[in-house]
């Protein structure tokens, strides 16, 4: 990149709005009194259930490791659901140009996540709920969390399985040990940079706070196997705030997770900068989270750049 691309790049930066993640919770059906939280679960009250920032430009939304439980499935879908239980949640992202604003069509947006017990597909013979074993994951990466998390613990059996230590967070890849391939998926951005998921709220496994791994591929073409060519212009992760996770924690399957849980705050991959960092906006109804959730986030990426998110 030249110094005056460099520059320009710097420049649009400057001029950048940028909106932090967080929840907002309607209080009833349709517009009316919701009360919004921020990543730490601070609370306060707003009169309309829409989002009302602006959405003119974000920085670069950050880089983050793909995890060893990435597969290149090519599964071009929009539900990734399967027969997984857990709360709905619909996944709107919008991907931009963090340079031109403008939205990027027709890229490949993958995302993939556990289940509500904090399960991979295509890896559950490494599901060890987080307490390592045979082949059991990889190790936690960074310092271990020493805060606990906060409000009140799930309470229940504890499950059956999890990714051991640091799963779906840092370390090398790790090769599938099954052919299942729920909650994974790939759809392509419209003409206004959209995509959009059906899928369930991610549960958590010991050494990561709840997340959605997500990549961005540019410059390849949809054929008959699925998208080809290209390459990856982004690899990040999706977060939610603690408020949200603990709403989660109250009902089933969730509730009947024993397995230690790490927060947003001190997980060793969130890069603690709201949206710029994958902090997803989200809404659901108040004391009602089972209905559903929607989150949604826009990711700004340089569709000229390679991130594979290997050497993170």
């Amino acid at each position: 990149m030249s110094e005056n691309q460099k520059h320009k790049r710097d420049m649009t930066r400057r001029r950048v709005l940028v909106t932090g993640g967080g929840v907002v919770v309607a209080a009833g059906i349709g517009a009316g009194a919701v009360s919004t939280a921020s990543a730490d679960g601070a609370s306060g009250s707003t009169a309309s259930a829409e989002k009302t920032s602006g959405e003119a430009c974000y920085r670069l939304t950050s880089e983050t490791t793909e995890g060893p439980y990435y597969i290149d499935a090519d599964k071009i879908r929009s539900d990734i659901t399967e027969d997984r239980e857990g709360i709905p949640l619909t996944v709107r992202l919008k991907v931009i140009d963090a340079e031109s604003c403008e939205p990027l069509s027709g890229a490949a947006v993958d995302i993939w996540h556990c289940d509500a017990l904090g399960i991979y597909s295509g890896y559950e013979s490494l599901s060890t709920g987080g307490s390592g074993g045979p082949g059991g994951g990889t190790p936690p990466t960074g310092t271990p969390p020493t805060d606990a998390p906060t409000g009140t613990p799930p309470t229940g059996t504890p499950p059956t399985g999890g990714p051991g230590p640091g799963g779906g967070g840092g370390g090398g890849h790790e090769e599938p040990t099954d052919d299942k391939r729920y909650l994974r998926g790939t759809q392509l951005t419209d003409k206004h940079g959209y995509v959009e998921f059906t899928t369930v709220f991610p549960g958590w496994y010991r050494g990561r706070c709840v997340h959605i791994h997500t990549k961005v591929h540019a410059g390849g073409t949809m054929t008959s196997a699925g998208y080809e060519g290209g390459h990856t212009c982004h690899t990040g992760q999706l977060f939610f705030a603690e408020s949200a996770v603990l709403d989660s924690a109250q009902v089933a399957p969730y509730s009947t997770s024993t397995t230690e849980r790490t927060t947003l705050e001190a997980d060793t991959i969130y890069p603690g900068n709201g949206a710029e960092g994958g902090l997803l906006t989200l809404k659901y109804r108040a004391k009602k989270i089972e209905k559903g959730v929607l989150a949604t986030l826009t990711l700004g990426v340089d569709p000229d750049e390679t991130h594979t998110g290997t050497d993170s």
